[in-house]
């Protein structure tokens, strides 16, 4: 690892705020506990920070498939990783996130049950205790205590809602731990127009909650939605999109449709049946996404782009994006998203990939 190495081959983005500058590629580290052993993640990491990469994300319930036996391993081996390659802390932005109320992870404070302000001081504290830092730069809410279609659902149902924790108590411990110099700023996730300005109206009304200076949602190829009514709010509101699963989780790399079906470790083969939020959304088996995914492949292989940096390239030219949200497991997977910044797309290239997005509008929403 050069430690020494100031020349930055990632360019830096525009700023999340005046004071918080990220690179435009932000390393995911989700699969770091799981796919990932430590050695591994140490590996990717050097690989990552010495390309110029600055922002790291993670996530209290990474990695992913999530289970009690690895849970929180992807914050403790980032932390490991700092203190082991001796960092300096202020060269680098760690982002994480609260898990919102599931039900199903029931090693993460009984469920979670909610986004209370206990559980957020809670899950606060222990992100701090596993990175073994003083700080979190960008903390974010994974997703919303309130009913919202998310991860591959798309029609919202009246039924559904039920009660939820307030956005002014949310603000409220978030703007506590920002006052007690645990985090720095907040963000959301998996959020809707709804929610942005939700969050966005309450931190108007009381000076004393913190405003959310990003929204972190999936946006690729196979899925705009962010396009429809997100994209003005942030716009008009200046929020940044962090844009996760650029290559949606791997589809857009084109390995899922070789004769093999992908290598045997490749996620959504390796976790198959274990991985519901990813294989709900990135089917295959659906021929609207099958379709879709080897009509942008085919567009790749025309203008002799390889189709990572075809997919990258796209999302990395959203006027809004500030930074992707990528995952590799590999090196050289690692490799490829790099080498993706030094492609830009031409307005022919772009008409094209529009017209496949007429023909097929989200299929991965």
């Amino acid at each position: 690892m050069n430690m020494n190495a100031l020349a930055m081959s990632i360019p830096v983005s525009s700023n999340l705020t005046p004071t918080l500058q990220v690179s435009k590629l932000c390393f995911g580290t989700m699969t770091f506990g799981e796919q990932n052993s430590l050695s591994e993640s140490f590996n990717l990491l050097d690989k990552a920070f010495d390309s110029g990469i600055n922002f790291f994300d993670s996530a209290e319930m990474y990695p992913v498939p999530q289970r009690a036996e690895s849970y929180g391993r992807s914050e403790e081996y980032f932390g490991r990783w700092i203190r082991e390659r001796k960092v300096a802390r202020h060269r680098l932005v760690f982002a994480t996130k609260v898990s919102g109320p599931s039900g199903q992870m029931t090693w993460i404070r009984g469920g979670p049950t909610s986004l209370d302000s206990r559980n957020i001081k809670e899950a606060i504290d222990n992100s701090l205790l596993r990175a073994q830092t003083d700080y979190i730069d960008l903390y974010q809410v994974h997703w919303p205590d309130r009913y919202v279609p998310m991860f591959g659902e798309t029609d919202y149902d009246p039924a559904s809602q039920y009660n939820h924790v307030s956005f002014e108590e949310q603000l409220d411990a978030l703007g506590r731990a920002v006052d007690a110099g645990k985090i720095r700023f907040i963000g959301v996730s998996n959020e809707t127009p709804y929610g942005v300005m939700k969050f966005l109206q309450a931190a108007e009304k009381n000076p004393a909650y913190p405003r959310i200076i990003s929204v972190q949602n999936s946006y690729n190829l196979l899925c705009r939605n962010f396009d429809s009514g997100l994209a003005e709010c942030c716009h008009l509101e200046r929020v940044k999109l962090l844009a996760y699963s650029p290559l949606a989780m791997g589809l857009l790399s084109g390995k899922y449709l070789l004769p093999d079906g992908g290598a045997a470790d490749a996620r959504l083969n390796l976790f198959r049946g274990r991985y519901s939020e990813g294989e709900s959304r990135y089917n295959l088996s659906n021929p609207t996404i099958r379709e879709a995914v080897k009509a942008y492949i085919s567009i790749a292989e025309r203008y002799d782009i390889h189709p990572v940096s075809l997919a990258i390239a796209f999302v990395l030219g959203h006027p809004l994006v500030s930074s992707a949200i990528f995952g590799a497991t590999k090196l050289w997977q690692l490799e490829q998203v790099v080498s993706a910044c030094e492609v830009k797309l031409n307005a022919e290239i772009i008409a094209d990939l529009n017209e496949v997005h007429s023909r097929f509008p989200n299929p991965c929403s």
